[in-house]
């Protein structure tokens, strides 16, 4: 075999030191052959969590306040100046597509809700069973009640 070629042994291939390797992925909610298609949307309940650098605490209400209104499903916001904590449901068909849903939603409504330019510091997407249980349980946050943009 000549140096820099790639030879195949039991199913893995040797490469070269710097040679590049093409990378296959699989994407979120596809399935293997023979399963069973779920395709149906579910409820995922999702926390997220931004931080950053204090702002006025009565811009930060008024932009949570214009992302709920822009975005429906929103349940609770609370904020402090330097960080806040959004709580809604999204339907997504698994929770790779609920979480990339969540990852967007501050930096796609950042300008138009005007938030401030803070990041994301935390996501939890837990599907709607795995919600009512730790309520029951009396684990996890309440029940978003009151619904709307609260200071913490």
């Amino acid at each position: 075999m000549r140096p820099g070629a790639a030879a195949s042994r039991g199913g893995a291939t040797a490469r070269a030191v710097g040679e590049e390797r093409a990378l296959t992925s699989v994407a979120a909610g596809d399935r293997y052959e023979g399963e069973q298609p779920e395709d149906l949307p579910r409820l995922w309940h999702i926390t997220l969590s931004v931080s950053g650098d204090e702002a006025p605490l009565k811009e930060v209400r008024r932009a949570l306040e214009q992302l709920a209104h822009d975005h429906p499903f929103l349940l609770t916001s609370r904020y402090a100046n330097d960080h806040a904590e959004i709580r809604y449901w999204e339907e997504a068909r698994d929770l790779h597509d609920a979480a990339a849903v969540a990852l967007r939603l501050w930096g796609e409504h950042r300008q138009t809700a005007g938030l401030p330019p803070w990041e994301i510091v935390g996501l939890e997407v837990i599907d709607r069973q795995t919600y009512h249980q730790r309520i029951a349980e009396g684990y996890g946050p309440a029940p978003a009640t009151p619904v709307g943009v609260h200071p913490f």
